[in-house]
C-alpha cells in the first residue's frame, strides 16, 4: 500500500484501526492478524531500546528501529516520531522516508509543555514540502495532556490541517468531546484506544476516522508479564 492508498483509508471505508508495534516480532504478529497497516509506538520502542519516553531516544536509533519494523512486514508502516527528535524538518522527512515508512505521527509538546502552535505548524509545513505526498502526517494535539480546553484543541487542529497534516490526533480527548472536535476541526480525526476502552465502535460513533492504541498494548503485556512472574519462580 502506497502513502496515497494509506491516506485514502482515512477518508473512506471502515475506520482505520492501528495497533502499535515496538519491534519486528510484534509488527509481524499484528500484520499476520490481518491489520491493513502497522503503527509504531515511540514510547514502547524507546523502552525496548533502553530509554524512556519523551524524546530521549537518539534519532538514529529510533530511525533504525523503524526501518527494522518496515522490513519485517508487507503492510505499510506509520512511525510515531514524538516531536522529531530535534532534527530539522527537512532532514527529518528525508531520513524517515529512507526507512520506508509511509506515515508519521508528530506531537506538539516537549517536556510535558505545549509548543507554540504556529512554530509546530511551520515544522509540519516543511515536512510536507519535503516529503510531498509520500508521507501521511498525523499531527498529535496534546491539549488534553495538560488539562487544556476543547477550544484550544480545535484551534491547534485547524492550524495543523492548514499546514498540511492529513489527520489530527487530539490524544486523550474525552469521548464526549470527540464529536465537537471532529465537527470543528474538519478532516480525519485519530482517537486513542486502549484494551480497557473506550472501544473502537464507541470511538467511531463519536467521529473518529483512525484509531490507534499507542503504548497501551505494550503496557498491557508488560503488566501481564509482571503478574505472571510469581508463578514462574
Amino acid at each position: 500500500m502506497s502513502a496515497e492508498a494509506f491516506r485514502a483509508r482515512h477518508h473512506s471505508g471502515p475506520p482505520l484501526i492501528l495497533l502499535n508495534a515496538w519491534d519486528p516480532v510484534s509488527a509481524r504478529i499484528i500484520a499476520a492478524g490481518g491489520a491493513p497497516a502497522v503503527a509504531t509506538s515511540s514510547g514502547a520502542m524507546a523502552r525496548v531500546l533502553g530509554y524512556d519516553d519523551g524524546q530521549l531516544t537518539p534519532a538514529a536509533e529510533m530511525l533504525t528501529a523503524v526501518a527494522r519494523v518496515v522490513q519485517a512486514v508487507d503492510v505499510p508502516v506509520t512511525a510515531d516520531m514524538e516531536a522529531g527528535y530535534g532534527l530539522p524538518a527537512k532532514e527529518f522527512a528525508e531520513r524517515l522516508l529512507e526507512t520506508g515508512a509511509v506515515g508519521c505521527n508528530l506531537e506538539d509538546s516537549l517536556a510535558d509543555e505545549l509548543v507554540d502552535p504556529l512554530e509546530f505548524a511551520d515544522y509540519l509545513a516543511e515536512v510536507r514540502a519535503t516529503a510531498g505526498a509520500d508521507l501521511v502526517i498525523n499531527a498529535r494535539v496534546d491539549t488534553f495532556l495538560v488539562q487544556g480546553t476543547p477550544a484550544d484543541a480545535v484551534a491547534r487542529g485547524r492550524i495543523y490541517r492548514r499546514a498540511g497534516a492529513d489527520c489530527i490526533y487530539p490524544i486523550f480527548a474525552p469521548l464526549d468531546v470527540l464529536p465537537e472536535l471532529a465537527a470543528e476541526i474538519g478532516g480525519p480525526i485519530n482517537a486513542h484506544a486502549k484494551p480497557s476502552g473506550p472501544t473502537p465502535a464507541e470511538l467511531t460513533a463519536a467521529g473518529a476516522h483512525r484509531i490507534s492504541y499507542g503504548t497501551s498494548v505494550h503496557k498491557h503485556l508488560m503488566d501481564s508479564l509482571q503478574k505472571l512472574l510469581p508463578s514462574l519462580q
